[in-house]
């Protein structure tokens, strides 16, 4: 019981990023192979979030990270699912 816990968050973590770029990817396709019309629209409109950037500057050493942002709409949505069912099956 305590190995299907500890697999449980890596797993999920995979596939949301598997998932994120499966959503870009049909994303993408959608825009160049949909002709502009109101379900093109739909399906490609998305929702913007950023975060950064962080900086971390030690004595000798100093670190940048950012800015990180994520933008999600209905096929990123689509694809973050298809990877979970495929993650739930698979792995």
């Amino acid at each position: 019981m305590i190995m299907r816990q500890a697999r449980r968050v890596p797993r999920g973590l995979v596939a949301i990023v598997f998932g994120l770029f499966l959503g870009g990817l049909f994303t993408r396709l959608a825009e160049i192979f949909l002709p502009e019309s109101a379900a093109r629209s739909f399906l490609t409109t998305s929702a913007s979030a950023s975060v950064g950037p962080f900086y971390l500057d030690l004595v000798s050493v100093s670190f940048t990270i950012g800015p990180i942002s994520f933008a999600l709409n209905v096929l990123t949505l689509v694809g973050i699912a298809l990877a979970g069912f495929a993650a739930r099956s698979w792995i």
